[in-house]
C-alpha cells in the first residue's frame, strides 16, 4: 500500500473547496506587464513594488558579483560562509535603518522564524496580532513560548492580552504593513502599552521596507520611532527586488543570532550575486525617492478606482490592495476570469486568509503605467460585473 495514498483524498478535497490553486508559470522577466501560463497579462500579483527585480543596476552589479567571487559563498555563514561583502552590505543597512547592527539572513521568512524562536523560549509570552505572517507564527511555535494573539490592531486587545500575560519576558510581535490587508499597524501605541508592561517590541516591515518612510526606511520611520522599537525584520525580495532577509536591531541583539540562529547556524548564507544586488538597490533607494512617489501615487489612482466601482478594499491604505469576495470559489472564479482578460491577479483564500475572506489580492507597483491601471479597472468592472460582485 502507499503510504502517501492519503494526499489524493486530500488534494480532492482541496478542490471541492475550492482551495486548489496551481501556480501559474511566468515566462521572461518579472515585469508590470508579463507572460504567464504563456498569455501576456497586467501583472497585479508581484511584490516587486519598484520595479527593481530587473533592473540593468542590479544586474551589473549582480554580474560583476558573480564574475569577481563565483556562485555562491560555499558554507554556513559561522563555519567558512561569512563574506566581507556580506559585512559590507550589513553596515550599509545599520546606517540606512538607523540602528546599531545588522544580520542578513537567507529570507524574510527566516529572518522572522529563526529570531523569534532564538530569543524566547519555554518561560516567555509571545504577544501576536493576529493577522501576524506565518512566519512569526510558526517561529512562536518553534520557540516553544506561551503564545497570546490579539484581535488585529486592537489596542484594548493587547493591553488586555499584556495584563494578563506572565512570563519571564515577553515580546509584542506585529507586521509593519500586514499582507493580505494592506493596513499598517498602530505603531505608536505598540510602542507604548510594550513600554508600559516591560515588552520587547519586534516589527516585520516586509511589505514597509522600501515603501514606507523616508526613503523606505519602513514603518519605524514613518512614524518617527527610532530607538523605540528593538527589533525591525526586512525582506531583500519585494521593494528590493532580490532575495533574502535581515533583522536590525541593538548589536548584543545580532551578536546573539549569530550565535544561536538557527537559519544562521545551519544554511548556507546568501550568495555574491544577491548581496551585491541588494546594496545596489539600498543606494538606490537613497538616490531616487521618486520611486516611492510614483508607487503611492499609482496605488491611490488605483485603489480609488476600484472604490468607485463598488469594490470591497477592505483597510487597506497602502500599495496593497485586496478585493475582497468572502465566498471561495467566487473568488478564485474573478482571479480565472480577469486572467482571461489580460489581468493576473492571484485569488488568495484559506489558510492564507481566513476562512469567509477570500479575495484577489492587487499589488500595484511604480512601473505601473497609468495605461495598464485602468486597462486592469476596465477588466475588474466588466468581470466584477458578469459575476454579480458590483
Amino acid at each position: 500500500m502507499d503510504a502517501l495514498s492519503f494526499l489524493e483524498q486530500e488534494l480532492q478535497n482541496l478542490k471541492e473547496q475550492g482551495l486548489y490553486r496551481e501556480p501559474r508559470t511566468l515566462t521572461g522577466e518579472q515585469m508590470p506587464k508579463a507572460v504567464y501560463d504563456g498569455k501576456s497579462v497586467v501583472n497585479l500579483s508581484s511584490n516587486n513594488y519598484l520595479g527593481l527585480a530587473n533592473h540593468p543596476r542590479l544586474i551589473e552589479a549582480a554580474v560583476k558579483a558573480t564574475e569577481k567571487l563565483g556562485v555562491g559563498p560555499g558554507a554556513v555563514r559561522t563555519i567558512a560562509g561569512q563574506m566581507d561583502l556580506h559585512r559590507e552590505f550589513e553596515e550599509k543597512l545599520a546606517k540606512f535603518k538607523n540602528v546599531e547592527a545588522c544580520l542578513l539572513f537567507q529570507s524574510g521568512f527566516t529572518a522572522n522564524s529563526g529570531t523569534v524562536s532564538c530569543i524566547m523560549g519555554r518561560e516567555d509570552v509571545i504577544i501576536s496580532d493576529e493577522l501576524n505572517h506565518a512566519s512569526i507564527i510558526d517561529g512562536s511555535r518553534l520557540s516553544r513560548a506561551q503564545i497570546k494573539v490579539y484581535p488585529h490592531a486592537d489596542m484594548d486587545g493587547l493591553r488586555t492580552t499584556l495584563k494578563e500575560a506572565e512570563g519571564r519576558r515577553k515580546i509584542v510581535v506585529t507586521d509593519g504593513v500586514f499582507s493580505m490587508d494592506g493596513d499598517v499597524a498602530p505603531l505608536p501605541e505598540v510602542v507604548k502599552l510594550a513600554k508600559e508592561f516591560d515588552a520587547i517590541v519586534m516589527v516585520d516591515d516586509a511589505h514597509a521596507s522600501g515603501v514606507m518612510g523616508r526613503n523606505g526606511r519602513g514603518t519605524v520611520d514613518h512614524y518617527d520611532l527610532h530607538g523605540q522599537v528593538d527589533i525591525q525584520v526586512g525582506t531583500l525580495s519585494k521593494a528590493i527586488g532580490v532575495l533574502g532577509g535581515y533583522v536590525a536591531g541593538p548589536k548584543k541583539l545580532i551578536d546573539y543570532l549569530v550565535q544561536r540562529a538557527r537559519p544562521v547556524l545551519f544554511s548556507t548564507s546568501l550568495p555574491p550575486a544577491v548581496t551585491a544586488a541588494g546594496m545596489e538597490a539600498v543606494d538606490m533607494l537613497i538616490e531616487q525617492p521618486e520611486l516611492i512617489d510614483t508607487l503611492w501615487s499609482n496605488a491611490e489612482f488605483f485603489r480609488e478606482g476600484l472604490k468607485e466601482l463598488g469594490f470591497d478594499t477592505g483597510m487597506s491604505v497602502t500599495p496593497i490592495i485586496p478585493v475582497i469576495v468572502g465566498d471561495e470559489r467566487k473568488a478564485a472564479q474573478l482571479a480565472d476570469d480577469l486572467f482571461e482578460e489580460g489581468v493576473f491577479a492571484q485569488a488568495l483564500a484559506f489558510p492564507t486568509v481566513p476562512r469567509g475572506t477570500a479575495r484577489v489580492r492587487t499589488i500595484v507597483t511604480a512601473a505601473h503605467t497609468r495605461e495598464d491601471l485602468q486597462f486592469a479597472l476596465d477588466a475588474f468592472a466588466k468581470v466584477g460585473r458578469r459575476l454579480e460582485i458590483i
